[in-house]
């Protein structure tokens, strides 16, 4: 028998393939259609509702990690110990060192074995703390401007520009004493897809998500929301140059009639583009969609059958707009969720920073490189 081929697969393909089968898609299906092994898909189910991460340090046992904290527990008791033996170590490093081991020693023997006056370390302890509440104040006010949606690393990047450095580590740990906790620590669901297009149009934007000219290309899909007791639904047209969502739509409907509507709402020239490209959702599959991209003369593209990652930006902006907008919302009116939705796109294009375009909001990017 032929050994069967090692393949690699990306945190991408792996996300996706978690989100089929927790949208109701059958295991064995899923294993068949994607030519996976059964304890490979076992194993990132798992992981993803044990850690939501697929990397294995997020997923040891607790006695690995018990392992691995004593290992470094006794690499920084030795580094403390140094540090005690220096006595030419400089104050600010006294001072941490005295401030991390005050439950443990007295502040006077500390000071005495550093040889730094007491005066010193409490003058020096006072300027930290002032520090640490300006920052902290800081974080909780980035944090809420963000919708509670930010988390350590773009915290990190609008502190920077208000001229702090300050790691990772240290944000994540005021984000917890304030009880800071970003949307996207929630794991989220969407209900089964609807019947697939089987029209014969092929991929033609070919995974080319990353695009040199705005307008050329845009990508689309739909997610859900809830309106009192009943399911409504959102459509976005996302231009793949600088991600900013150029038209939208909601209502009761999961229908083509919705996706017209968001194109009625770009401020832009529809002769102006060029790639139209969506997965095979019947709800793209209409007359009325296919005259209105002749009448503008914009080319039709579709993912491939069962291969999600061929629409990934417009996945990806939904599990955003699912994280930040939708999540624990219940809208008591169309109306409400129109007047919210309108909100929403205006932070998301113009303050809103994006990880993919350098941490800038789109409509930075596009004045930028314009």
């Amino acid at each position: 028998m032929a050994k069967r081929e090692r393949r690699s697969y990306t945190k991408e393909f792996k996300e996706q393939i978690v989100q089929l089968h927790a949208s109701g898609k059958p295991r064995a299906e899923i294993i068949k259609e994607y030519e996976l092994t059964p304890s490979a898909f076992d194993k990132w189910v798992r992981q993803h509702q044990n850690s939501g991460s697929f990397e294995e340090k997020e997923n040891r046992t607790p006695e690995q990690e018990e392992l691995i904290r004593l290992r470094k527990e006794n690499q920084r008791l030795a580094m403390e110990n140094d540090i005690f033996k220096a006595s030419r170590a400089d104050h600010g490093t006294k001072v941490d060192v005295i401030r991390q081991n005050s439950h443990k020693y007295s502040v006077s023997a500390m000071c005495e074995v550093l040889q730094l006056p007491r005066s010193t370390y409490y003058y020096e302890a006072e300027i930290r703390d002032n520090q640490e509440e300006e920052l902290t104040n800081l974080i909780v006010d980035i944090f809420k401007k963000s919708r509670d949606n930010y988390g350590q690393r773009k915290i990190k990047i609008e502190l920077k520009k208000k001229g702090w450095k300050v790691s990772r580590r240290r944000i994540g740990r005021i984000m917890k004493e304030q009880g800071l906790v970003s949307k996207y620590t929630v794991a989220q669901f969407k209900p089964s897809r609807t019947s697939c297009n089987e029209s014969e149009i092929g991929n033609t934007l070919n995974r080319e998500f990353d695009q040199d000219q705005e307008l050329k290309v845009i990508v689309s899909d739909l997610t859900y929301v809830r309106v009192q007791q009943k399911w409504h639904y959102i459509c976005v047209l996302v231009d793949l140059y600088n991600r900013e969502i150029i038209g939208y739509s909601a209502g009761p409907h999961k229908s083509a009639e919705l996706v017209q509507r968001a194109f009625t709402s770009v401020k832009y020239n529809l002769n102006r583009l060029e790639l139209f490209h969506t997965d095979r959702g019947s709800e793209f599959k209409n007359k009325l969609i296919d005259q209105a991209l002749e009448a503008f003369g914009i080319e039709r593209s579709l993912s491939e059958k069962g291969t999600p990652y061929d629409n990934a930006v417009a996945e990806a902006t939904f599990k955003t707009i699912k994280t930040e907008f939708v999540h624990g919302k219940v809208f008591s009116s169309q109306h409400e969720l129109d007047l919210e939705l309108f909100d929403y796109v205006h932070w998301y294009n113009n303050i809103r920073i994006h990880g993919s375009l350098g941490y800038l909001t789109p409509s930075e990017y596009k004045l930028i490189h314009l």
